[in-house]
């Protein structure tokens, strides 16, 4: 597993807000994948777009936090001064979670196991300025969830919605309009090809983790993957979302996992070969608490 396949798999970052949630995104994306992917010296942990645990490659985490920076000068100089009195304390986050606001400087790290609060620490200060920064975060926002809009933007990346309209407007050149079946969009416009190239094949099936970048979608967005929205409220229900599970490409329904057992609530019938290729998966996820085989259990 290469560095240069960990940075594309995470070019918009991996969430990591479900323990190993991260973990099991690079699975879905790159073979032979093994239970310490996610701490390979490529990716670091941060707290990214609004302010979740992250997973994103280590030369670019000032894409991610840097390009975060509010525009208000006074906040800018709070978080600063906030970062530089953190500096050389590694700690536990407990009650003061607005600590979190000094991630914008680009200098904290964290290193999350899933139970019990993060580890945080500090780093020297990235040399990149944050607007150049949010630029960056922008194209790739556009490149991973593209047709996108300023609005999905700013909610994605949990900034100001003039802060998006702002980086849209600085990116007009590079960006191409589209239509959509849900409104006006706009796409990278070196991205035109892929998007009128024919589709490649798909994998039999995959297991999506809770926030992975496949269905990290909000408001009118969603209806793009999923049009039906009693499917949509099975998916993202207002609480903790479960997994999305893929056959051929298509979100076929949602999986939840306790120990060794998975339960999969599929929205159509499936075929036989399509149940064993998803059992097949969920085998092979790399999980590390896990002793033995995954056992899934049909609710259908």
């Amino acid at each position: 597993m290469s560095a240069a396949s960990l940075r594309r798999v995470a070019w918009a970052g991996l969430q990591d807000s479900m323990p190993r949630a991260a973990l099991l995104s690079i699975h879905a994306r790159v073979k032979g994948t093994s239970s310490s992917a996610w701490e390979h010296a490529a990716l670091v942990q941060v707290w990214g777009p609004r302010f979740s645990a992250y997973v994103v490659p280590a030369r670019d985490v000032a894409v991610f936090t840097r390009g975060r920076m509010p525009d208000d000068e006074m906040d800018r100089l709070r978080f600063e001064e906030l970062a530089e009195r953190l500096h050389g304390r590694p700690l536990r986050l407990s009650h003061h979670n607005y600590i979190r606001y000094a991630t914008t400087t680009g200098r904290l790290r964290i290193r999350w196991e899933g139970a019990r609060q993060p580890v945080v620490w500090t780093e020297s200060e990235p040399r990149i300025d944050y607007r150049a920064a949010r630029l960056e975060l922008a194209r790739r926002h556009l490149h991973v969830f593209g047709p996108t809009t300023p609005v999905s933007f700013a909610q994605w990346a949990g900034i100001a919605p003039r802060s998006g309209s702002a980086a849209f407007d600085a990116l007009a050149r590079s960006l191409t309009p589209v239509r959509t079946p849900i409104g006006d969009a706009w796409i990278l416009s070196s991205d035109e090809p892929t998007f009128r190239a024919a589709p490649s094949p798909s994998a039999p099936a995959r297991l999506l983790p809770s926030g992975d970048a496949y269905f990290l979608l909000r408001g009118v967005d969603r209806e793009l993957l999923v049009p039906e929205a009693r499917r949509r409220s099975a998916l993202w229900p207002s609480r903790v979302w479960p997994g999305a599970v893929l056959v051929h490409g298509e979100v076929v329904g949602t999986w939840r996992r306790a120990g060794q057992l998975v339960d999969v609530e599929s929205w159509r019938r499936l075929s036989r070969g399509e149940r064993d290729a998803v059992e097949t998966e969920a085998r092979a996820l790399p999980l590390p608490d896990v002793s033995g085989q995954i056992r899934v259990r049909w609710d259908d």
